[in-house]
């Protein structure tokens, strides 16, 4: 059994988590469950314990959003030194940690997406260029070590980048099937429902769906979006909604329990991801799994969690006009939306966060026998 540091910027109990960190504790969950030591390396938040124990793995919190890429520079080392582990997995998400150039242990580079160009549409320009400029080294850095990437987007991605495509290797995101299941007992909504469910953020182009309303409308009069999520962006989109006279069409749901968002998950007619890049696009999955078609960008990430005419189809980013052409054809067309919702259950079938923690597990193997041998 290994002994395993992951270090990841925050973990799943920090208020501003998301797809990323739900990935990493699903597959480290899983690999503990398997006899595995576990150490999470994060960064704290306000209320936040400096050391906590949850689902078989140890979380280890220090510093904060701001500093904590420093705080691993300079204590990594120490952890290290007094922990004996065996092996890092390194998932970058936002700012990479660059361990490679300050320790020397066998690596697992766990990438859900890279931020590129894309950040400049989600904060001010000083702070994008930062973090676009603290990608720029990656292929230099990592060029050596293997990679795990969760779509064949972001494989390509990385390939383009530099990275020798033998090192690059796509472990697609599991789903909780136990929570995210088809209940032929519940029922749709009443009313045609198109739902979003997600962070509330700039990036994401929830605007494009408010946008396509009117549209919609014209053609099925009682149709309406639920937001589901929270986020700096929910000022502009409420703003949007009330610009455009659509209070009565559109309900901003905030934060909900899990069992809230099955619950519009599987009632809900179509949910939708209009978000301009994407690793995966793990709400499209769980929307499948609840036997609710999809309709999102064909943009890197979410083209891939999305069998196209099975689970449900892809516009243009940004097309409000597709979107709302193929959004009104689920809606309208009762036959062709069974059809996707067949189609989605049976996709959403094919993924389980247990075959994704296995296949970890083999990669990890593999890097942990190259090293031996090296």
């Amino acid at each position: 059994m290994a002994k395993i540091l992951a270090i990841n910027w925050q973990d799943l109990s920090h208020p501003a988590s998301g797809g990323a960190e739900v990935h990493l504790e699903e597959i480290l969950s899983r690999l503990a469950q398997r006899g595995h030591q576990i150490d999470l390396f994060c960064c704290n938040y306000p209320g936040g314990k400096p050391f906590e124990t949850r689902d078989g793995f140890n979380i280890i919190r220090r510093g904060s959003r701001s500093t904590f890429n420093w705080v691993v520079m300079t204590g990594l080392g120490k952890l290290i030194k007094n922990k004996k582990y065996d092996i890092i997995f390194e998932d970058i998400n936002k700012i990479p940690f660059y361990t490679p150039l300050y320790q020397k242990l066998p690596l697992l580079v766990i990438i859900p997406h890279l931020f590129s160009n894309s950040i400049f549409k989600e904060i001010n320009v000083l702070l994008g260029t930062y973090i676009y400029l603290a990608e720029r080294p990656f292929s230099l850095v990592y060029r050596n070590n293997h990679m795990m990437v969760i779509s064949e987007s972001t494989a390509e991605e990385m390939i383009n980048r530099g990275i020798p495509a033998n090192q690059v290797h796509v472990i697609k995101c599991g789903i909780d099937g136990d929570t995210y299941k088809f209940d032929s007992a519940i029922a749709k909504f009443d009313k045609p429902t198109i739902l979003y469910v997600g962070r509330v953020k700039k990036y994401k182009s929830i605007e494009t769906a408010i946008d396509a309303l009117p549209i919609i409308s014209s053609q099925i009069p009682d149709v309406r979006l639920c937001v589901i999520g929270t986020g700096d962006h929910l000022p502009f989109l409420k703003k949007r909604v009330s610009d455009l006279g659509l209070e009565n069409r559109v309900e901003f749901l905030g934060f909900v329990p899990e069992s809230v968002k099955v619950e519009y998950l599987r009632r809900s007619h179509l949910s939708v991801y209009p978000s301009l890049k994407e690793g995966w696009g793990l709400t499209n999955i769980e929307a499948n799994a609840c036997g609710t078609p999809v309709l999102a960008a064909r943009v890197p990430g979410l083209k891939d969690s999305v069998n196209e005419g099975v689970s449900g189809l892809l516009f243009e980013y940004g097309n409000i006009d597709e979107f709302s052409w193929k959004a009104a054809k689920i809606l309208k067309d009762h036959e062709y939306r069974h059809m996707l919702e067949k189609g989605a259950l049976a996709h959403a079938a094919n993924f389980s966060w247990d075959k994704t923690a296995l296949e970890t597990e083999d990669l990890m193997n593999m890097i942990l026998k190259g090293h031996r041998c090296a």
